[in-house]
């Protein structure tokens, strides 16, 4: 392998999960389904760029949407088996940060 040259999937990836908040979506969804409001709260995130990113996610096969057509109506955001294979990355990152980085 030449080490110049970078994997075009590793590329992706990296793209994806280092878009402003991508990754504390999933770290937030690995704790199960969650309502809009929950993780925007949770977060910090703005509405308008937590639909952005949700929509995003959900295009990759990470989140899916699921609607429950209840009065009113009930919207709950949860990772797919794709979303949820992060969970080992996602883990050794907190473990990472934990150890190096200052509060």
């Amino acid at each position: 392998m030449n080490p110049s040259v970078i994997c075009p999937r590793f590329e992706k990836a990296m793209g994806l999960l280092s878009q402003r908040w991508t990754g504390l979506i999933i770290y937030q969804l690995l704790n199960g389904s969650q309502r809009f409001c929950t993780i925007e709260s949770s977060i910090g995130i703005s509405g308008r760029l937590l639909s952005e990113r949700l929509k995003e996610l959900e295009k990759q096969g990470i989140v899916i949407r699921e609607v429950f057509p209840e009065i009113p109506v009930r919207i709950e955001y949860s990772l797919t088996e794709k979303g949820r294979s992060l969970q080992p990355l996602m883990k050794e990152i907190e473990k990472w940060s934990q150890t190096w980085l200052e509060p």
